[in-house]
């Protein structure tokens, strides 16, 4: 991501941010180092200033501000990425999932939950059953595995 700052005009500053959809985590350290700068609204007025949303203020305020570059982990899911190859053997390992309707079709996890598309159109219900089958909310199908 790259933006223009107003106290530094015409200046082109690039950082990387994690979509707020997948969820990202910080460290209790780098939450005090982030206080002074982001505490007591502070934060909005960095989003305000820079014209951008939450998620994309959090990656200019920690690796452009503050210096400390982001790690990827690519359990994390957005919306932002094709859902359909997350392959259902490593469900168990990732940490968020995502949807979304682009273009009139759902981007959504590919999981046989025991509900059908007109039950379950974001595949939220699926993908609880594939991990978790013995929950009562669960097609008995599902529940024998």
């Amino acid at each position: 991501m790259s933006t223009k700052t107003s106290t530094e005009v015409n200046k082109k500053v690039t950082f990387w941010f994690a979509t707020g959809g997948a969820g990202f985590c910080i460290s209790r350290a780098l939450a005090l180092k982030m206080m002074p700068i982001a505490a007591s609204g502070k934060f909005v007025a960095i989003g305000d200033k820079i014209r951008f949303p939450d998620d994309v203020t959090m990656g200019f305020l920690v690796e452009h501000i503050l210096k400390v570059p982001l790690t990827v982990i690519d359990a994390f899911h957005s919306h932002l990425e094709p859902m359909e190859f997350i392959r259902p053997e490593t469900f168990h390992d990732q940490v968020s999932f995502s949807y979304a309707r682009m273009r009139n079709e759902w981007n959504v996890v590919k999981v046989d939950g025991g509900f059908d598309l007109k039950t379950d159109p974001k595949r939220i219900y699926s993908l609880h059953c594939y991990l978790y089958p013995f929950f009562s909310i669960c097609p008995k199908s599902i529940r024998r595995r």
